[in-house]
């Protein structure tokens, strides 16, 4: 759901600017007082990981383009600041090297992919698990419904600057990338919950990292 520059006006430029760089400010103040030792190598490989599986994407209506996030994923591991880092990193990346994304719609995206969906999904996850339990199951569903629910809240928010910008209205655009990306989400969910059960399985260490 990369948004190209020319699709959003100044102001919403402008906004998610501000929000997304505070929000990766304040995410470097917290990894560079929480995360430890094991963190800052999972921190990378995931990255890696991200990277590679956002690469995978194909156009959507109003000139934006569908693939998987992979916020969920990082913020179950290592928290939503974190995750916040990991997907800047991606983003950036993306905008640089392949033009995914426009410069001027950095802020959008981020806020979008990395915060939004990094926040959604780590409450989301939390939320699952306060209901089913702290176990297995509990974190597997958990797994699931977060990837789903990062996926669909950042393709609202997507949804919504486009609108707001005036490039596609929102009765048009908002159903399109909501149910898209649900079906998506979906993809992601059962991704996502394969490597935490094969994370569970092989490290389950990794999983009492999260951070807030």
């Amino acid at each position: 759901m990369h948004i190209p520059d020319g699709f959003l006006n100044v102001a919403t430029v402008a906004t998610t600017y501000a929000v997304s760089a505070g929000g990766v400010a304040n995410a470097v103040r917290i990894a560079n007082k929480k995360l430890g030792e094991k963190q800052v190598p999972l921190m990378g490989v995931l990255a890696a990981f991200i990277f590679a599986a956002q690469m995978l994407n194909f156009p959507v209506a109003g000139g934006t383009s569908g693939h998987l996030i992979g916020a969920a994923l990082a913020a179950i591991l290592l928290g939503p600041w974190a995750s916040v880092l990991i997907m800047s990193c991606v983003l950036i990346a993306q905008s640089l090297i392949f033009q995914d994304g426009g410069l001027l719609a950095l802020g959008a995206n981020i806020f979008n992919m990395g915060i939004v969906a990094s926040f959604g999904a780590y409450y989301i996850y939390r939320l699952t698990q306060s209901l089913l339990g702290d176990n297995r199951r509990g974190k597997l569903i958990g797994g699931f419904t977060a990837a789903w629910g990062s996926v669909l809240l950042a393709s609202i928010a997507c949804a919504v600057e486009l609108a707001i910008s005036g490039a596609s209205p929102l009765t048009v655009v908002l159903p399109v990338m909501a149910g898209i990306h649900a079906f998506i989400g979906i993809g992601e969910g059962l991704i996502t919950m394969a490597v935490v059960s094969l994370v569970l399985a092989t490290r389950a260490d990794l999983m009492r990292l999260q951070k807030i």
